[in-house]
């Protein structure tokens, strides 16, 4: 009985883990390129009474075991890379990566980090940083007078100012890829940190050798779905139930023994 009841305890815990990632999820329905994250379970030590395929006589062995498990536990959380929605704005300084890519920010510390997130922003000196004020990388200065902003799906950055014919290029977009994006450490602010799980990055230019391309005047939605995850709460929640009745039934049986030997 003692067995049961840290056992569903320990279902109960990693519902409650569930509820709380779900909750994330929900929170940043609406952040700029934010990718959902799923929990994956582990079931836990098992005690065994009889291992499958011991002896049973000298001539015959078990055809299965008995092994008692403790429970489960949450062994990772992935963050799923798949594309978010597209919604225009026609701002300029607003770029989306169709496909595959990483944004690179230098942030204040100096080290290098990355992102999905392309609501970029001017800062003082004209350089384009994000909503934060990290700089992209590598640096992309707006001239003052720049009357237009064009973005080529190249990634190209070209302005155009009063009384000028010709486009002036003023930088170059770079995108940082990764064999495992999913082993990449969570910053907050929209922002990744490269790990040895995720593997160092591979920067090149938009559109070219399976990099995605950008395009102007749009921003990528986060991907959570917000009906999945209504459901996987739901879902948490009857678990969560089910497992505290188990404690219950437990419990009233130990009570039963009570009275018995009492």
């Amino acid at each position: 009985m003692y067995r049961a009841l840290y056992t569903a305890a320990t279902g109960m815990g990693v519902q409650q883990q569930n509820v709380d990632n779900i909750a994330n999820n929900l929170a940043n329905a609406s952040t700029i390129g934010f990718k959902r994250v799923r929990l994956e379970f582990q079931d836990l030590l098992y005690q065994t009474h009889r291992a499958p395929g011991a002896a049973a006589s000298a001539s015959t062995t078990l055809p299965v075991g008995l092994q008692i498990g403790l429970g489960a536990r949450v062994i990772s959380s992935e963050r799923i890379f798949l594309q978010g929605d597209f919604h225009q704005t026609q701002n300029p300084l607003d770029i989306v990566i169709e496909g595959s890519g990483f944004f690179q920010v230098r942030q204040t510390n100096g080290d290098l980090a990355y992102t999905r997130a392309g609501s970029f922003h001017l800062n003082a000196q004209g350089q384009m940083v994000t909503a934060t004020g990290e700089t992209l990388e590598p640096a992309i200065t707006i001239p003052r007078e720049a009357t237009s902003i064009t973005v080529g799906t190249d990634g190209t950055v070209s302005v155009t100012t009063q009384g000028q014919v010709n486009a002036q290029n003023v930088g170059q977009l770079q995108l940082a890829t990764f064999a495992n994006p999913a082993g990449l450490e969570s910053l907050g602010r929209n922002l990744f940190k490269e790990t040895a799980a995720s593997g160092p990055a591979t920067v090149s230019a938009p559109d070219t050798q399976g990099v995605g391309r950008v395009n102007q005047g749009y921003i990528e939605g986060s991907n959570v779905n917000v009906v999945e995850e209504l459901v996987n709460m739901i879902s948490a929640q009857r678990i969560y139930e089910t497992n505290s009745k188990v404690i219950t039934a437990a419990d009233r049986m130990l009570g039963t023994i009570n009275q018995a030997v009492s």
